[in-house]
C-alpha cells in the first residue's frame, strides 16, 4: 500500500542555517576564559551540529576535572545569546525550497535540539523561518533527539502521521531519531558533514546534495507514492 509525504520537518543548525561562525565565536570565548587555544576550522565544521557540548568538548579535548561541564555550557549559552546572529546565514537554496513548500501547501516545521530561548531569538532574523507551522526545540519536551518523542510531538502538532512526514537533518543522530520515530529521513548534504562521516551508512532514504534536490523527489514520490521511500522503515507508531 502506498503513502504520501505530506509534511517536512527540518533540523536547524547545519540544515536550514549555517550557525557555525557565531557558535564557534561563543565557544572560543569560553575557551579563552581558560587559556585554551581556539577551535580549528576542522573542529568547528565537525562539531557545530552537536551544539555547545560538542564544541566545548572539542576545544578542551578532555574537560579538566575541576571544571563543571554544566557551568561551561551556561557560559557558552550566555555568550551565544549576546551575539547570536552576527555572521549566521541561511544556506543557499533554502528559500527556494521553502517557497516551493509554501506554494504547494506542504506543511513544514522545525525540530531542533537548540534550546527554545535561543531558537526563538534567532528565527526572527530570517523571516521565512518564522513561517514554520511548528517549532519544536531541544527543551520543548523532557527528551531530545535522538529520542523520537520530539518528532512525534511535531507530527501531532501538524496533524500528520509520522510515516507521512519527512525529516531532513545533517548528522547521524537526526537519522537515528527519524528511524526511531518511524518516519523517512533525508540527509542535508550541504551542511557540516563530509564524506568522512559516511552518511551513506546512516540508513537515510536520501542524501540531498542541495536543498532544491528535495523538490523533484517530493514530486516524483507523491505522483508514484511508493516509488521512492522504503515503506518498511515507515510504519506508524
Amino acid at each position: 500500500m502506498g503513502y504520501r509525504i505530506d509534511a517536512v520537518l527540518f533540523d536547524l543548525d547545519g540544515t536550514l542555517l549555517d550557525t557555525a561562525p557565531d557558535m564557534a565565536r561563543a565557544a572560543n570565548r569560553v575557551l579563552a576564559d581558560y587559556d585554551v587555544q581556539p577551535l580549528t576550522a576542522a573542529q568547528i565544521q565537525a562539531n557545530t551540529s552537536y551544539g555547545a557540548n560538542g564544541l566545548i568538548k572539542a576545544g578542551f579535548g578532555t574537560i579538566p576535572a575541576h571544571l563543571n561541564p554544566t557551568h561551561l555550557r551556561q557560559q557558552f549559552l550566555d555568550y551565544y545569546h549576546d551575539e547570536i546572529c552576527l555572521k549566521t546565514s541561511m544556506y543557499s537554496g533554502i528559500d527556494t525550497l521553502l517557497s516551493y513548500l509554501n506554494k504547494n501547501k506542504v506543511p513544514w516545521g522545525i525540530m531542533t535540539n537548540k534550546p527554545e530561548f535561543l531558537t526563538q531569538r534567532l528565527l526572527p532574523y530570517f523571516p521565512v523561518l518564522s513561517e514554520a507551522e511548528v517549532v519544536v526545540c531541544g527543551d520543548t519536551l523532557d527528551k531530545a533527539k535522538p529520542h523520537p518523542d520530539p518528532l512525534w510531538h511535531a507530527c501531532q502538532l501538524l496533524n500528520i502521521p509520522p510515516e507521512s512526514c519527512l525529516y531532513v537533518g545533517d548528522i547521524e543522530k537526526d537519522m537515528i531519531a527519524a528511524r526511531a520515530a518511524r518516519m523517512p529521513g533525508a540527509v542535508a548534504g550541504w551542511g557540516y558533514i563530509g564524506d568522512e562521516h559516511h552518511p551513506d551508512l546512516w540508513q537515510a532514504q536520501a542524501i540531498l546534495p542541495e536543498p532544491a534536490a528535495l523538490i523533484p523527489i517530493l514530486e516524483q514520490h507523491n505522483r508514484n507514492e511508493s516509488a521512492f521511500f522504503n515503506q518498511s522503515c515507515c510504519t506508524q507508531k
